[in-house]
């Protein structure tokens, strides 16, 4: 079980602030890059943790269309060649430079609605050689846990987001599993950005 302190620490910006939010809409994803035995994993996978969160999925969004768009790639320059992606994020071709500068293999974008909770997000996965020999369901899973919240930074940096099982290798470490349940409990806030949140969590893991 993670303390209090853990929890806040896993939704701390860089500046060492608080930032929770969670999803204020049905989740509906579209998935680019894949092949449609790959697509089925991935869309399972965002299934089964959006059902450990007590959230839901949707068919369309009324806003969007789509609201979680995940996209598979061999190299950063790719999302360059993404018709109208420039429009949806700023900065496309300077993000693009920072991500191969440093080496990345994936990143995520969240937007919010008015009152701060998630209303979208863009997830986009650099898929090396080193990544096309892992299990597609423990990508798909992993991903899946990384976009059913925001994470501060330092979220996965002491834990892997899965632990060994399951038919893909790998299972949502329980710790992040309970996280996931408590944030989505009904009786709390979608937004917070008092510490004090985490207590909440913590108490919601216990029980």
């Amino acid at each position: 079980m993670m303390t209090p302190e853990e929890i806040a620490a896993a939704f701390a910006r860089p500046d060492g602030s608080y930032a929770f939010a969670r999803w204020g809409r049905p989740i509906v994803p579209v998935v680019f890059g894949v092949e449609d035995e790959t697509l089925a994993i991935v869309k399972g996978a965002i299934e089964a943790v959006v059902s450990v969160a007590g959230h839901r999925m949707g068919q369309m969004d009324g806003e969007l269309g789509a609201n979680l768009m995940i996209f598979f790639l061999r190299e950063w320059e790719e999302l360059l060649e993404l018709a109208n992606l420039g429009r949806m994020i700023p900065d496309l071709e300077e993000l693009v430079a920072r991500l191969r500068e440093a080496g990345a293999h994936q990143y995520r974008l969240f937007r919010y609605d008015e009152a701060g909770a998630v209303r979208a997000c863009f997830a986009f996965l650099r898929m090396d050689e080193a990544a096309l020999s892992r299990p597609a369901e423990e990508i798909a899973l992993a991903l899946a846990l990384r976009v059913i919240l925001p994470w501060g930074e330092g979220a996965f940096a002491g834990r892997a987001p899965l632990v060994a099982g399951g038919e893909g290798g790998g299972v949502l470490r329980p710790e992040f599993a309970a996280i996931v349940r408590a944030a989505y409990d009904p009786v709390l806030p979608d937004v917070a950005d008092d510490p004090s949140h985490a207590l909440r969590l913590f108490a919601r893991m216990e029980a």
